[in-house]
């Protein structure tokens, strides 16, 4: 019988695997909950494959089916938070419920058809497959010996943190949607990179991740208002046959500007302490992925409920943007 400690590549690998075999069934099912979980994973096993495995045979296949299938969980994904987002604005007695409830069946009619799209791409989906490539691409890294993915990863962290100061420069203190969505792009992309090295054992990259994840949560609400702004204004600019008052809509939209603008202002008093620890990823973080060291417990979380009618577990599945 094999004594065979698995590798710390292998160990992180596996739980990013399995954690996408867990939610992919009912994603395929079409069950919210199950969509929002498998696209979460699917983005970490992006992150992890390239870096852990290289050029070890299967990697890229798998890196190739796994971007598919993010893209594939993805369409459908910024329509539930904007379905999220009506449900608290109904809560207000200062906004018209006819107008909401327009721009709701607006949003609804949008998200059906991406639906479609998405149950059509995951139905080519061969779970089975991936799983095999992800199982094989393990078993590669267990049998290698180098230490070339603490390179590859430490290079990966100094350029996302690089990219991270830029996008917080170029952004400035103006509001504008694209350069605040592009700090948000950098800030999750970093926050992956890190937790792969948290979890390889350098613990002076958790809290940094947690950072990460508070700026990405309050950047994801601002964009999800966002988003849901342009729901609004397409049904401002619909045919005057709907039966919904023009001036309902225009508070609406007023409501969700002045939010906008409330989280801007948030995001400007954080933005110099986050540009800070960016700076800080390659001269804290990245030397210590050099010295390998003992990784952090690799249990895995008690899986989530995920079964049940699609479409029934929407406000679960569309929770902190920061989870994405």
């Amino acid at each position: 019988m094999s004594t065979r400690t698995p590798k710390v590549t292998s160990l992180l690998l596996t739980r990013r695997a399995r954690a996408l075999h867990r939610y992919l069934p009912a994603a395929i099912a079409g069950d919210d909950t199950g969509v929002h979980q498998a696209r979460v994973a699917s983005r970490r096993l992006r992150e992890a494959v390239p870096v852990l495995a290289g050029d070890l045979k299967h990697a890229g296949k798998a890196s190739r089916k796994i971007r598919r299938l993010t893209r594939a969980l993805g369409t459908v994904r910024e329509l539930d938070v904007s379905l999220q987002l009506l449900d608290e604005l109904s809560a207000s007695d200062q906004l018209s419920r006819p107008a909401l409830q327009d721009v709701r069946l607006h949003v609804v009619e949008e998200r059906d058809r991406r639906r479609e799209s998405m149950l059509s791409q995951l139905a080519d989906v061969n779970a089975e497959k991936l799983e095999r490539r992800l199982k094989s691409v393990t078993d590669a890294l267990d049998l290698d010996e180098s230490q070339a993915w603490r390179q590859a990863l430490g290079t990966r962290l100094v350029n996302r943190a690089k990219r991270l100061v830029t996008a917080i420069d170029t952004a400035g203190q103006l509001y504008a949607a694209e350069r605040l969505h592009q700090v948000r792009l950098a800030c999750k992309k970093l926050r992956y990179g890190l937790e792969l090295a948290a979890d390889s054992g350098v613990k002076a990259a958790a809290p940094i991740v947690r950072s990460l994840k508070r700026t990405q949560e309050l950047l994801g609400r601002l964009n999800d208002l966002q988003v849901l702004q342009t729901h609004v204004a397409a049904v401002q600019a619909a045919p005057t046959g709907r039966a919904v008052p023009h001036q309902g809509l225009a508070v609406i939209a007023g409501s969700i500007e002045e939010e906008c603008r409330r989280l801007h202002g948030r995001y400007i008093a954080q933005s110099e302490a986050l540009r800070e620890l960016a700076a800080a990823v390659p001269l804290q973080i990245v030397p210590r992925l050099a010295r390998p060291t003992r990784p952090l417990k690799m249990g895995l979380r008690r899986p989530r409920k995920v079964t049940g009618k699609a479409g029934s577990s929407r406000r679960s599945a569309v929770g902190k943007s920061g989870s994405r």
